[in-house]
């Protein structure tokens, strides 16, 4: 008998090259899952993270696909299943940001960041339901953010996709619970990233300095609260702000 909490699993995590992503599929196979990384951008962090995840002794292979393209999405959960056999957690976790007043951000920004965040999401959980419902176990795990539930100025396109990702975790909760298959959604608040390390100093104190904590939350943060999410099996529909008190 395995005694890690996902020894024996299959997860597939997108956007798991860098940041949050790579934080998940790391402490996954630190607690026994065999990993499947699917990316987009950098094939060299892509490779970095497999031979991380290696090291810990467990299997990982990756993948580039564009979550957004249907058939691209078809096609991959068809190999990753064919390579390791099944799968049995995915985490959405792959979105960008083009962030713009809403009088400056044109349709291509608003459909980039929907396609990428929200339809990318739905691509992914349509192709691998099947295979959750026949085996009759799955978790799925939608990073969504604070920003879906309190919104904020100069990210609509951004706010409006993770918003939608709550409301596809809560309709995928009811759909596919009687087949013990579970979907939550983690909602992260001022997470430590490329993107917040690009932020003025000034800046980040404002925000630091609202957090009840005091401190921006790092990625294993995220990390383990999804391997929670990942072995639980009686919470589903839930959404999970982690935040440091930010938004209580």
């Amino acid at each position: 008998m395995n005694i890690l909490k996902l020894g024996g699993k299959v997860a597939v995590i997108t956007g798991a090259s860098r940041s949050i992503g790579e934080a998940i599929a790391v402490k996954m196979a630190e607690a026994g899952a065999d990993i499947a990384v699917v990316y987009l951008n950098s094939d060299d962090d892509a490779i970095n993270v497999v031979e991380r995840i290696r090291a810990i002794g467990v299997r990982a292979e990756c993948y580039k696909c564009n979550v957004a393209d249907f058939e691209s999405v078809k096609n991959t959960v068809s190999k990753i299943t064919s390579d390791f056999g099944k799968i049995d957690i995915l985490v959405n976790n792959a979105g960008i940001t083009r962030d713009k007043l809403i009088v400056q951000m044109t349709e291509e920004d608003y459909d980039a960041v929907l396609d990428i965040n929200l339809k990318g999401a739905f691509n992914m959980i349509h192709h691998m339901s099947r295979g959750f419902i026949k085996q009759k176990y799955g978790r799925i795990i939608n990073i969504t953010s604070v920003i879906g539930i309190v919104g904020n100025a100069g990210q609509a396109n951004y706010s409006a996709s993770k918003a939608g990702l709550i409301g596809l975790t809560k309709s995928v909760a009811k759909e596919l619970a009687a087949k013990n298959v579970m979907c939550n959604a983690i909602a992260p608040g001022f997470i430590a990233t490329a993107m917040t390390d690009k932020m003025a100093d000034d800046a980040k104190e404002k925000i630091i300095n609202s957090i009840p904590l005091k401190r921006i939350g790092m990625p294993d943060d995220v990390a383990e609260l999804a391997v929670f999410l990942a072995g639980a099996s009686y919470i589903t529909g839930e959404v999970i702000k982690i935040d440091g008190g930010l938004y209580i």
